[in-house]
């Protein structure tokens, strides 16, 4: 054990010393003038040294030398001491952004979902509604998946998820890494909290930071409901296909499962009644959704602008108000994720200085000029599989959102059209990881069961990825030709 922390230990150190020499390296190098200038984009020193540090980061990101998180404010501090921009206008960009509020908002609700219980209530009751068919039940799982992750973490669907899948395989004696039922079940799981992270600005990591940039970089604003115009449709075109893919590659070895239709309904129905924190559960989250959704309607009669924070901000509040008030802050404080809050800030910040000093622009018309001159149609299924691919190296949506989508702004207002053009698919893309188990936490939870390897994801996911990148191209098209997008 002490051997093989010693060689863990090794590989970090050797990491983290690459990213420091090749980032250096890139920094102090003297590039020729046809490099850095480049159809009217310029690479200057202050954005040559922010891509530096983008470089720094990526390496510890990829590598994971060191935790996502602690990389990302290792980054805000380079910027500042290398003279990108001060100390405070960089901490600003990501711990000043609404986005930061919205993020702490969105995790309360989703823990409290989950301790409630609510959350598992809603997962029996839709499974008890696929009957005992083991192909229904895939799908069923897909389908909890979706509807679920379109409001809270998908990380916690995939908790919730894994052990009711989990239990059902141990019940039909599924063989782990043998059972095609197993295999399909278990991915379907991570398939089916990442298709529904796409549909609301709540849904994944990507979707408010993606927001975020619009707002801050090109001051385009977008509302729940302008995402989810793009998003839902996108999401619930992917469900059928997704199951289907899974049907091919691992139908399962057995038709029905030992429990009749009925028995599972009695599942369900042998449920204890609503508890006190289940109702104020469900009451504050369906108020929370009404609130996103007619946001409109309240701009107006406030005279105010409201941004997706503060609707998801009032609710969270309100759970801890004396009287309604079920569970302890100290229990809710465990479920939400605080270094995913520091990743998603501080990404921002790094983010917001490769589109301040003009690196993000540069990149984008050296990297992806050429997809001006084609049809807009494939534009944006090229955008799509661009980032999909990407994603494999970048192992995190956050990371790939932080990364990908100013460069992708920086294109939309190179192309002279709307920036959210290029940045939605963009944007979706950016949560959207079929092929490594590794890509998203949300993946490595069902993975954890043991009931399906790395290459049996991958091999479908392959496959899923092109499919879905065709199906969301075609999707936000065409919407976008009836809302004046394309």
């Amino acid at each position: 054990m002490k051997e093989l922390n010693k060689k863990s230990t090794s590989k970090t150190v050797i990491f983290f010393i690459a990213a420091v020499v090749l980032s250096a390296l890139f920094m102090m190098i003297n590039l020729p003038q046809a490099v850095t200038h480049a159809a009217g984009a310029v690479l200057n020193h202050d954005a040559q040294v922010a891509m530096g540090v983008m470089i720094f980061a990526l390496i510890l990101w990829v590598t994971e030398a060191v935790p996502f998180h602690i990389t990302g404010m290792l980054g805000v501090f380079l910027l500042a001491v290398l003279g990108v921009d001060n100390f405070k206008e960089i901490v600003i960009a990501g711990f000043g952004n609404h986005i930061f509020v919205f993020f702490i908002g969105v995790l309360i609700l989703s823990a409290f979902i989950t301790q409630s219980g609510l959350g598992r209530r809603i997962s029996v009751f839709l499974l008890s509604k696929t009957g005992n068919s083991t192909g229904m039940i895939v799908f069923g799982f897909m389908l909890v998946g979706t509807l679920l992750s379109m409001w809270i973490t998908n990380m916690a669907v995939a908790a919730m998820l894994m052990p009711l899948g989990a239990a059902i395989l141990k019940e039909e004696g599924a063989v782990p890494l043998e059972s095609r039922f197993g295999k399909a079940l278990m991915i379907a799981i991570c398939w089916g909290s990442t298709i529904g992270g796409i549909a609301t600005p709540s849904g994944a990591g990507p979707n408010p930071l993606a927001i975020g940039f619009l707002k801050d970089m090109v001051g385009v604003d977008v509302s729940f409901i302008d995402w989810m115009v793009y998003g839902l449709p996108a999401a619930l075109l992917l469900l059928v296909p997704g199951w289907t893919i899974l049907m091919l590659f691992y139908k399962p070895e057995m038709r029905y499962l030992k429990k009749t239709r009925e028995e599972l309904q009695k599942d369900f129905q042998d449920l204890p009644p609503f508890s006190r924190e289940e109702t104020v559960t469900l009451i504050l989250f369906l108020f929370t959704v009404v609130l996103w959704l007619t946001t409109p309607i309240f701009e107006s009669l406030l005279g105010i602008s409201i941004p997706i924070s503060m609707p998801v901000l009032l609710t969270s509040c309100l759970f801890f108000v004396p009287g309604l008030k079920t569970l302890q802050w100290k229990t809710i404080e465990k479920e939400v994720s605080w270094s995913g809050i520091l990743l998603v800030v501080t990404g921002i910040s790094i983010g917001m200085m490769l589109y301040k000093t003009g690196a993000a622009n540069w990149l984008s018309v050296v990297f992806l000029g050429g997809i001006g001159g084609v049809h807009p149609l494939l534009q944006v299924f090229l955008v799509i599989l661009i980032v999909s691919f990407l994603k494999i190296a970048f192992s995190s949506n956050s990371v790939t959102a932080t990364i990908i989508i100013p460069i992708m702004i920086a294109l939309g207002v190179n192309l002279g059209g709307d920036p959210l053009s290029i940045t939605m698919p963009a944007a979706l893309t950016a949560s959207m990881a079929f092929i490594l188990v590794t890509s998203s936490p949300t993946n490595v939870i069902p993975y954890s069961a043991g009931y399906f390897s790395i290459k049996d994801m991958a091999v479908a996911g392959v496959v899923m990825t092109f499919v879905a990148s065709a199906i969301v191209s075609v999707t936000i098209f065409a919407i976008g030709q009836f809302t004046g997008l394309y």
